[in-house]
């Protein structure tokens, strides 16, 4: 069994990312299921409802309690998966830390990131896992370790996308740095942003006097005409590039292009096709083989 953990909130990438890896490995003959630790300011519910609202499926999925078999082989799709559930452990029940436990003290193939530098060191340690191989995407992470291998996005397991234009631009705010950029964004051209959507969480740093749609939000690739692209720090893999890449819509890329990361990078990427994403999921088959 290959167990892709997750411990993001429902509305981030990386759990999208883990569920259409389990999907693609599933279809090929390769036993996976995603283990879902989830975050403790969001029920099970939130995560089942981001997953049936976006893909055609919802199968081969767990909540909270794992006990993997000592020759099971767990995959992360970001280091950060490790390093949150080691510094959220004081948030976790029971249950969820001996899952943790067992699923990181297996083998464990680990896709490079470089979001806690300092930490995960200290949580690999933490969690000791019997064999470690990495991955990484040398396009974005130039001094990163492991093969190289790149995060795509398997289109084959989308639900149709209906065309249901509510506003313009989208913007995403789903922490308080990125949603502090859009409302600087919306300040200085209140007249170019006029019609947008915010999507973000129902926290305490929204702005009410926008228009903030809640995560997960159905059919929300159909809502908008272009996406602005506003984040502010090093993003490793956005999916919106892509996706809007693939159905057509226009990028407004409102960072600072000196930024090297993710963004550019995607941003020249083309759509992976399924013979692009069967090939580069090879690569993670021959890694699970070698273990």
């Amino acid at each position: 069994m290959i167990n892709l953990v997750c411990t993001s909130k429902p509305g981030d990438g990386l759990l999208c990312y883990s569920y259409e890896h389990c999907c693609y490995l599933n279809s090929i003959g390769i036993k996976a299921q995603l283990v879902i630790i989830t975050h403790h300011n969001f029920t099970i519910q939130h995560y089942i409802d981001m997953i049936e609202e976006k893909y055609k499926t919802f199968e081969n999925v767990v909540f909270n309690t794992c006990l993997p078999s000592s020759k099971d082989i767990t995959l992360i799709m970001g280091r950060s998966m490790l390093t949150l559930a080691y510094l959220n452990k004081s948030n976790y029940d029971n249950d969820q830390l001996l899952s943790l436990r067992l699923l990181f003290g297996n083998k464990l193939i680990s896709v490079y990131s470089e979001n806690h530098v300092e930490e995960y060191p200290i949580a690999l340690k933490y969690f000791n896992p019997k064999e470690v191989k990495e991955l990484c995407d040398y396009d974005v992470y130039p001094n990163g370790v492991g093969v190289h291998f790149e995060k795509m996005i398997n289109f084959d397991v989308y639900k149709p996308i209906k065309n249901d234009i509510q506003f313009d631009y989208l913007f995403l705010g789903t922490n308080n740095v990125y949603y502090k950029e859009i409302e600087k964004q919306i300040k200085e051209c209140p007249n170019c942003f006029k019609s947008h959507g915010i999507l973000t969480y129902d926290e305490k740093y929204i702005n009410k006097d926008y228009n903030n749609i809640f995560a997960p939000v159905k059919n929300l690739l159909g809502k908008f005409n272009w996406y602005a692209y506003t984040k502010t720090y090093f993003d490793p893999a956005p999916r919106l590039i892509q996706e809007c890449k693939w159905l057509g819509k226009k990028v407004v890329y409102l960072r600072d292009k000196n930024i090297k990361d993710g963004g550019p990078v995607y941003m020249k990427r083309p759509v992976p096709t399924k013979q692009m994403y069967g090939d580069n999921i090879n690569i993670l088959v021959e890694i699970i083989k070698s273990m």
